[in-house]
């Protein structure tokens, strides 16, 4: 099994590239019966269409390549550029430029052959394997997979809708939001409140709100050192949160105020005229106030009909196929995938399995069994770093961690360790990066 430590250097320091992504990510497929290219069992090149071009979906339809440059792979993605969700709170605290955390596509089309069309799926024929584009064109497909991110449910809170975002963003889908954040925090008076209500469970990126909190109080103890962050939690508990508070409490001192939901942190409703948010236990009126909504599978996993009565998608944990419409898969934060939580590296995790998966079934073969993983970094401090990662297996159809293979960052560690970590997180990002836009 692999532990921690080798796990993490394997991931980080190395790379996730090269020996490390084949080892680690599942990818080992090409010794376990999945040719590099060959014929499909398709007649002529097979069609596979991929929507979405995050994490997941550049993924998939890299690797689909990778894996059988014979087949057609058509990216399907409304931006000419992807500003990232991991690192856009390093941005938020001024670490790193929007360039930084912005991709394209140009090295999927010219590296691997891949068709990439801006334009949006309007609707899919699943029986008759069809997508049709905000342009009107029809395009047929062998293999559909989709990777269609998170949508958000305005309306589990009072007061708050599509229509105030401009005023009171969620930033959780990098981009105009996460700019709208950063000038928000930088205009905010001296000695002013910085009001955060993260989501309950589950939703993406679930060290992120906090990782959020720490990077706006980096930013405040340079340039603001006298105002107040305030967390009105709808859970008791998050992810890696002891690793956290001990990272507040060191760098921090009182800034940060966390409430869970059991102490008033759950919120009834905001006024978003005066940024003011509603508990059983008291109001908190805000200068600058971040609102993340419970969430769901995006729009097109709703229009698709992929989704069960709790808005994911139901997947077979081994191939990604959906269980609702056969010959389309879905990965990434929509999907349901067992123990993997939904983040970036999950996700591009994912689409290496499912390209395997998908060229197997091409080519008539069984789907070979390989191992998912996920790790996350986040940022307590600009020199401060904490991070879990796991190794994931299938277990009787479910997704499941692999027992001693992985773990999180330990408590009590000193400046120079924190600081490893710190690096490693860089590393982490500019190599996934690297690996699925820029290679």
């Amino acid at each position: 099994m692999l532990k921690r430590r080798s796990l993490i250097k394997a991931l980080a320091a190395t790379g996730f590239g090269g020996s490390a992504l084949a080892t680690l990510s599942g990818c080992q497929v090409t010794m376990d019966g999945v040719k590099a290219s060959g014929a499909s069992a398709a007649k002529g090149p097979a069609r596979v269409i991929v929507v979405g071009g995050g994490f997941g979906g550049s993924s998939v339809a890299k690797y689909l390549k990778r894996f059988d440059s014979s087949i057609n792979v058509t990216l399907i993605e409304p931006q000419k550029t992807y500003m990232t969700c991991p690192g856009s709170n390093w941005y938020l605290a001024g670490l790193v430029d929007a360039n930084y955390i912005t991709q394209n596509y140009d090295a999927l089309k010219t590296k691997h052959g891949v068709n990439v069309v801006h334009a949006t799926v309007t609707a899919v024929n699943a029986a008759g394997k069809k997508v049709t584009l905000s342009d009107g064109r029809v395009l047929d497909y062998d293999k559909l997979v989709v990777s269609p991110g998170i949508d958000f449910k305005y309306e589990a809170i009072q007061g708050y809708s599509a229509d105030v975002i401009d005023q009171i963003p969620h930033a959780y889908k990098a981009g105009p939001q996460t700019e709208l954040l950063y000038k928000q925090i930088r205009a905010m008076p001296q000695g002013g409140t910085f009001v955060i209500c993260p989501p309950g469970n589950p939703f993406r990126c679930p060290p992120g709100p906090y990782e959020r909190v720490s990077m706006v109080a980096d930013y405040f103890k340079k340039n603001n050192p006298t105002a107040k962050i305030i967390v009105l939690d709808a859970k008791d508990k998050f992810s890696k949160q002891g690793l956290f508070v001990e990272g507040w409490q060191q760098l921090y001192g009182d800034m940060i105020k966390w409430i869970p939901a059991s102490e008033g942190g759950k919120i009834n409703r905001i006024d978003a005229k005066t940024k003011t948010v509603y508990t059983d236990f008291g109001d908190y009126k805000a200068d600058v106030l971040n609102i993340i909504p419970p969430q769901k599978a995006g729009k097109l996993a709703f229009d698709a009909g992929l989704v069960n009565d709790k808005g994911w998608c139901p997947v077979n944990q081994q191939t990604f196929e959906s269980k609702i419409h056969p010959n389309v898969y879905v990965i990434g934060d929509s999907c349901v995938a067992g123990k993997m939580p939904k983040s970036g590296h999950s996700a591009a995790s994912q689409g290496k399995m499912c390209a395997a998966s998908i060229v197997s079934a091409l080519q008539g073969k069984n789907a070979p069994t390989a191992k998912n993983v996920n790790t996350c970094y986040s940022l307590v401090g600009s020199d401060y770093g904490i991070s879990v990662a796991a190794v994931y297996e299938l277990k009787e159809g479910a997704i499941e961690g692999v027992k001693d293979a992985g773990g999180v960052s330990p408590k009590g560690a000193d400046a120079a360790f924190r600081k490893m970590e710190a690096n490693y997180a860089y590393g982490w990002y500019k190599s996934i990066a690297m690996d699925l836009w820029n290679s």
